[in-house]
């Protein structure tokens, strides 16, 4: 009986919330993060897995369609779950300050705005799936190679964009179970989800037939199902996320103070990806020659599946700014001024260290192309598309400090509720990523760039990710270093206590 307790209260204590206001800073940020940046890599395998069954199955134009969608689909995708993680910093401060009624009411307000929010984006991305894929260079002319490419891309799009509400709501429950301290049950679900991914591709791709259609539908299942049973799972653990009838009652004040901290944020993704279209669009111009696509499509294929690893290598530093904004907003609403500062003092202290280490065996999987051979049969592995892959990786692996910089000063900022600079921020990488995707390349090349051009072109359009990135630290130190650096008291609570927030 004794043992039974013991393991019941481990369990309790692994996926109870963690009290990110009191004890020690270090250990409490490490402890929260951990869960957090294992679910981030976790969902990094989600999208790998499809594009590892894909990559062994499909022909080479239907790879590169799934992996060209990409970029359109971070745009509805990215701006769902930035606005859920920027709405969940209300449910932190409430938390922070011992504000359970104002927590179920923005739990309440949050499921109101992710259906309302869900179905605007499902229509406008399906609306949108053709203009989108021009923007690429995806459309039904480029030849025989370039139709499959393009039926690939246009068929997985509408099946993901049809499934918005599913991504919508489980990054919204994701979100809040993080805000109340609970990093660890997301990661169980994530598991669960990616397990039950990895099952469905190969049942709907390899047993059925269904291309990128299956992997798409595959997808969607997964996600529908691990948000209905978190959403389930949340109620039943957590009495006070248990809503009654005059939790549903709230004002204008209500919707305007979770609007101004998620949309922000949500813009922030989204503008990233539209940073990240034209640069996509660059890369499928590498495999252009005559107005027409190469069989091989070397650069889409390999900037693809290096753009997936990098993905990969990059989530821990995500999660790590996740974590962050957790942390910061809870001390910020408890009024812990000087928790807020020492916090994220020590979460530049583990970027560094994730730095380090996700850069390294980045570095490591690049020899010899190894990590294609992951998200590519060897037949679809050239010199060619091992050329275009690392190039790109070599180029954003020895920047991840900066990258590291930009999510945890964005994490800090969001916490701290000044989400105009978080919006700011991504206005200033947009700009600079499109700036270099549209002159640097040619301007290198001395004409427009094709298949025919040299690797400084192709490096230039690669020094996109890493100059956007320097853009974007710069806008946020404008107010990180005022607002966490420098905090002071009489800070706390005061664009939440007014309405601002």
């Amino acid at each position: 009986m004794s043992e039974s307790k013991g393991i019941r209260g481990l369990i309790k204590k692994i996926f109870g919330p963690v009290d990110l206001t009191t004890g020690s800073i270090a250990k409490g940020m490490i402890v929260f993060s951990l869960p957090v940046i294992l679910s981030y890599l976790f969902q990094q395998i989600y999208t790998i897995s499809d594009a590892a069954i894909c990559g062994q199955t499909l022909s080479a134009g239907k790879v590169a369609g799934i992996n060209d969608s990409a970029s359109l689909i971070f745009i509805f995708l990215q701006f769902a779950f930035g606005s859920t993680a920027g709405f969940c910093v209300v449910t932190s401060l409430r938390i922070g300050a011992g504000d359970k009624e104002g927590m179920r009411r923005s739990f309440a307000v949050q499921i109101v705005l992710c259906a309302v929010i869900s179905a605007i984006l499902t229509a406008a991305s399906i609306l949108l799936i053709d203009p989108m894929l021009a923007w690429i260079n995806i459309t039904p002319d480029g030849g025989e190679a370039g139709r499959e490419v393009y039926d690939a891309a246009k068929t997985y799009c509408i099946i993901i964009f049809a499934g918005i509400v599913a991504q919508m709501f489980y990054n919204f429950i994701c979100s809040l179970l993080r805000s109340i301290g609970d990093s660890a049950t997301p990661l169980a679900f994530l598991i669960g989800s990616t397990v039950l991914n990895i099952g469905l591709d190969i049942l709907f791709i390899a047993g059925f037939g269904w291309g990128a259609a299956g992997a798409a539908a595959a997808t969607v299942a997964a996600q529908l199902l691990s948000a209905v049973a978190c959403f389930v799972y949340a109620v039943v653990r957590y009495k006070d996320l248990r809503l009654h009838k005059e939790n549903w009652k709230f004002s204008a004040a209500d919707f305007r103070r979770h609007l101004v901290q998620g949309i922000p944020l949500g813009l922030q993704f989204s503008v990233l990806a539209v940073g990240i279209i034209v640069m996509q669009s660059c890369v499928v111009s590498f495999d252009m020659l005559g107005g027409e696509m190469i069989a091989g499509h070397y650069a889409q294929n390999g900037f693809g599946s290096a753009n997936k690893l990098n993905n990969f290598m990059m989530s821990p530093l995500m999660g790590l700014g996740v974590a962050v904004t957790s942390f910061i907003a809870q001390n910020s609403g408890a009024g812990a001024d000087e928790r807020v500062k020492k916090g994220a003092g020590r979460a530049m202290l583990l970027m560094l260290a994730l730095f380090v280490i996700t850069a390294g065996i980045g570095m490591l999987l690049t020899i010899n192309g190894a990590y294609l051979y992951i998200f590519l049969s060897p037949e679809k592995i050239t010199s060619e598309t091992i050329r275009y892959g690392n190039i790109y990786l070599y180029t954003d692996f020895a920047m991840y400090a900066v990258l590291g910089s930009v999510f945890v000063l964005r994490g800090a900022v969001q916490g701290v509720g000044k989400s105009a600079f978080v919006l700011g921020a991504g206005a200033g990488e947009l700009i600079a990523r499109v700036l270099v995707c549209l002159f640097l390349p040619s301007a290198v090349n001395g004409a427009p760039v094709d298949a025919a051009a040299g690797n400084a072109a192709y490096f230039a359009l690669c020094t996109a990710d890493p100059l956007a990135w320097c853009a974007s630290v710069a806008v946020l130190c404008f107010s990180f270093f005022p607002h966490v650096v420098r905090r002071g008291p009489g800070k706390k609570r005061d664009w939440l206590s007014a309405g601002r927030g």
